[in-house]
């Protein structure tokens, strides 16, 4: 049965509302689900809590839902390139949750396995850990670490099959398979839509299981966060 859907506005129609938790996908502008991003900021839901490596930039990724205020909380482990979420949290207009990269990918990852927690060193003895549970295991100490399982997640993927199945490309795989597997539903949007049978099982990264809704972007605008040159 095939998952894909018309569009980016309809594939979010009657999943999206205030104060819901989503998951999404990209690491700076790479890999991230942008038409759907932007679809989403056109729904005008407001109140969200977003689990996401960063904030995007200015004008573009998750950078659009902070500038329309739809966004209430941040859960991230980098913020550094966007001036209007730094505004915000410094004006107290955003809850920020910072979460070393790796411990919110596992926190994902864990979430979409089921696993409501885990214990991790990374953090421990910083601000990380307050208000965490700490415990010991062989003579060292551990903090606990809450999985995420989001409402709504959003996804990008370099190829997929009308079944959901999803292939990512290089390093615009990221958090991509790792939030694909914790949302309640969600939803992916691909550049390169195929017929079922047409991907080789071995090169599946993410089984269309874990995806209800897919969309068709053929031409991302995959804009460049800080383009670096080198001088004469």
């Amino acid at each position: 049965m095939s998952k894909l859907w018309s569009s980016a506005a309809a594939a979010l129609d009657g999943i999206v509302h205030d104060g819901m938790l989503l998951a999404i996908g990209g690491f700076g502008l790479c890999g991230i689900p942008e038409s759907l991003i932007e679809a989403l900021r056109r729904t005008g839901v407001r109140d969200l809590t977003i689990a996401s490596n960063n904030a995007g930039v200015d004008g573009w990724g998750i950078g659009v839902l902070l500038e329309g205020r739809q966004v209430r909380k941040m859960i991230s482990s980098y913020v550094g390139e966007n001036a209007e979420f730094e505004r915000q949290y410094l004006s107290g207009e955003l809850e920020v949750e910072f979460s070393p990269q790796g411990t919110l990918a596992e926190r994902m990852r864990a979430g979409g396995a089921g696993i409501p927690g885990f214990y991790t060193r990374t953090g421990v003895g910083t601000v990380v850990a307050e208000g965490k549970q700490h415990q010991e295991f062989d003579g060292a100490t551990y903090i606990l670490e809450r999985g995420i399982l989001a409402d709504l997640a959003l996804v990008n993927a370099w190829k997929a099959d009308l079944h959901g199945n999803l292939v990512y490309r290089r390093t615009a795989r990221n958090f991509n398979p790792n939030a694909a597997t914790c949302g309640k539903i969600t939803v992916a949007e691909a550049e390169i839509i195929v017929d079922p049978g047409d991907l080789d099982p071995d090169e599946i990264h993410t089984p269309g299981i874990f995806v209800h809704r897919l969309i068709h972007n053929p031409n991302p605008q995959k804009r460049i966060e800080k383009r670096t040159v080198r001088g004469e």
